[in-house]
């Protein structure tokens, strides 16, 4: 018997061995997996999104002093009721500046049993969002992904106090994204979602299946007059929340550039004619009398094509771009007019209106 036959002989059982073995570990490995797939206690659940992310979500009750009949003097009522979302350790809470507009006190109930409180840090009715701040210790904090993006078709959960029944959970999916031509600024470039929103879920949290901060949900869509919901609500985004929180931490409100002037969409057969892309380009309604843009030169009926060196993608993407230029600022308008492109210098000024236009 030569080597390579007694190699063989003895390797041979070894290698059949071994591929049996792989084969049983593998089939124990998945009647495992289908027993658990087939095991009917086992349901899909988002218990552990929600454990994480509810504690941090709050009742907000607002407060009013009204004048008594019966003894002439003011006493403290209840006008308002909300949701609100405890977003850093320090006691920051957001919610919407309609939950807390006309109040003279703010009470904040945390899920454990706590009451607080609540000072205002600032405001800012453009976007619909107020920073609240309360002192305590350990308090919860809801998880932030700021590398998450929204995409329609996920799954999304909605945690409020409606009509103050305690805190509630409802389950949705994101529906839609950048809806901006639902408010009167037009800056709040909204998540649209099924889950349901009723009266009290304002301020409150719209999370993810990993309970992390999507948005602040905000509103429900009705149609008719006996507010009967079409499975249509509204939620700001967490990014959009997290700028305009930092912005009202650092200032006490939120600064942002005006260029004067508005602007809609441009048509699609006007883009047309001029060789452009109707997604792409706005054009200038109206520019208001001595205000940064006229003194620029701009004109009525100028396409924007630039602001700075970037593009103009949309007219919300103008709005944000004009509203991040400090105030007093040098910035370049380049604009087509009458089929020549030319570039213009303005002194950008600061926003004190709120409408639907670039500003």
């Amino acid at each position: 018997m030569n080597f390579k036959k007694t190699f063989f002989y003895f390797i041979k059982p070894i290698l059949g061995g071994l591929c049996i073995a792989i084969i049983i570990l593998y089939g124990a490995t998945f009647s495992k997996s289908l027993a658990t797939l087939l095991n009917n206690n086992q349901v899909a659940s988002y218990s552990k999104a929600v454990n994480k992310a509810a504690p941090a979500v709050v009742n907000i009750y607002s407060q009013q002093y009204v004048d008594s009949s019966i003894d002439n003097k003011q006493h403290l009522q209840p006008i308002g009721l909300g949701s609100g979302i405890i977003v850093d350790e320090m006691g920051y809470i957001m919610t919407n500046y309609h939950v807390v507009a006309q109040a003279d006190q703010i009470l904040i109930a945390l899920q454990d049993g706590r009451l607080f409180n609540a000072e205002v840090v600032g405001t800012d009715i453009i976007t619909d969002l107020a920073v609240l701040q309360i002192e305590g210790s350990n308090l919860p904090v809801i998880p932030q992904n700021t590398d998450y993006t929204p995409q329609v078709g996920d799954i999304v959960l909605a945690i409020g106090n409606p009509y103050n029944l305690g805190q509630t959970i409802t389950q949705g999916i994101i529906s839609a994204t950048g809806r901006n031509g639902m408010s009167s600024s037009g800056r709040q470039d909204f998540l649209q979602t099924d889950a349901t929103i009723n009266e009290g879920n304002s301020g409150g949290a719209l999370i993810n299946s990993r309970g992390e901060l999507v948005g602040i949900n905000t509103s429900e869509f009705y149609t008719n007059t006996q507010n009967l919901s079409n499975g249509i609500s509204f939620a700001i985004p967490y990014q959009l929340s997290q700028r305009i929180m930092k912005n009202i931490i650092q200032d006490g409100r939120v600064i942002r550039g005006s260029l004067g002037l508005v602007a809609e969409k441009l048509d699609p057969l006007l883009a047309r004619l001029w060789g452009l892309k109707a997604q792409n380009s706005i054009i200038i309604k109206a520019v208001n009398k001595d205000g940064p843009a006229d003194n620029a030169g701009v004109e009525a009926n100028d396409i924007l094509l630039k602001i700075g060196d970037k593009p103009v993608v949309s007219l919300i993407t103008a709005m944000d771009s004009v509203a991040e230029i400090k105030p007093g600022s040098e910035t370049t308008l380049t604009l087509l007019r009458k089929g020549k492109e030319i570039q213009l210098s303005v002194i950008v000024g600061e926003l004190t209106s709120i409408n639907n236009t670039v500003n």
